[in-house]
């Protein structure tokens, strides 16, 4: 004996769509960031691992949330800033 099943979208799929293309359409309007005349596309990066103080970090990461850039980035920018004044 054979059972059938139908399958059907569910009723707010609808809604389910406009809030994901709301959420795409939202991180598009970050800015992304771009490679610096330092480092290429194709270029293999360098680690840096450094130890900072829980507070330190924990106001940090904070810092870059509430302006919605990445920690990463933000300390790129500063080592590519601090090495321009000082070559």
């Amino acid at each position: 004996m054979r059972k059938k099943i139908t399958l059907r979208q569910p009723d707010d799929d609808a809604q389910r769509q406009a809030a994901a293309d709301e959420w795409v359409t939202r991180e598009t309007e970050t800015p992304t960031p771009t490679y610096t005349e330092t480092q290429k596309p194709t270029e293999k990066p360098a680690r840096l691992t450094i130890d900072l103080p829980h507070d330190l970090h924990a106001r940090f990461k904070a810092a870059c949330a509430q302006h919605r850039t990445k920690m990463k980035d933000e300390v790129l920018s500063f080592i590519e800033e601090w090495t321009r004044k000082h070559r």
